[in-house]
């Protein structure tokens, strides 16, 4: 069986991420990528997740609280920044990065994710990303502004050298309403 999106993403971050490893969520939303990673890393390991509204940062903490979850660090900033706000030995353990494009579920549609910062926090999180770490972005391009978006992460992830990265594109093809896809971009070991 093919899997969808939600849980193609995650078997990457599951194959790609070890316990004890630093994780970044990029886009904390309603906290439910930031549960995932927590269980990922173990309790030796660490979660940051970033969002720029309020509504997104007290859902993630409601949902681990929830869940009794003490491993994460929930930051009201643009995941732009997120690098800056890691210890140097975090970043040397960081081993992946999940991203979810688009806008919050439930909220103003009009508050989105912009390409030149997921752009940028992408290159922030490679520079530093762990040997065989993984960075996957799970593109919602069905909003105002999502074609922008989806065609500069597209040519970005791209150009990356074929030499340092590997870059998977998964999407179903024949759905209708701008269907989800994923980018995932591996960092090869040297």
């Amino acid at each position: 069986m093919m899997k969808g999106i939600l849980q193609f993403s995650h078997y990457l971050i599951e194959e790609a991420v070890n316990k004890g490893d630093t994780v970044i969520d990029a886009t904390c939303g309603n906290g439910n990528d930031t549960v995932f990673l927590s269980k990922v890393v173990g309790e030796n390991g660490h979660v940051f997740g970033f969002d720029i509204q309020e509504q997104a940062i007290l859902n993630t903490q409601g949902k681990l609280a929830l869940h009794k979850i003490k491993n994460a660090t929930i930051i009201k900033d643009s995941h732009s920044n997120a690098i800056h706000h890691l210890t140097v030995d975090q970043l040397t353990s960081l081993g992946g990065s999940i991203f979810n494009l688009g806008y919050l579920p439930g909220s103003d549609k009009g508050i989105v994710t912009k390409s030149e910062t997921t752009i940028l926090a992408i290159e922030g999180i490679l520079t530093h990303l762990k040997e065989n770490g993984i960075v996957v972005l799970v593109v919602y391009h069905g909003h105002a502004g999502g074609d922008v978006e989806k065609r500069n992460i597209m040519e970005y992830a791209n150009h990356l050298d074929q030499k340092q990265y590997s870059v998977l594109y998964y999407g179903f093809i024949n759905q209708k309403n701008n269907p989800p896809f994923i980018i995932a971009i591996e960092k090869k070991t040297r």
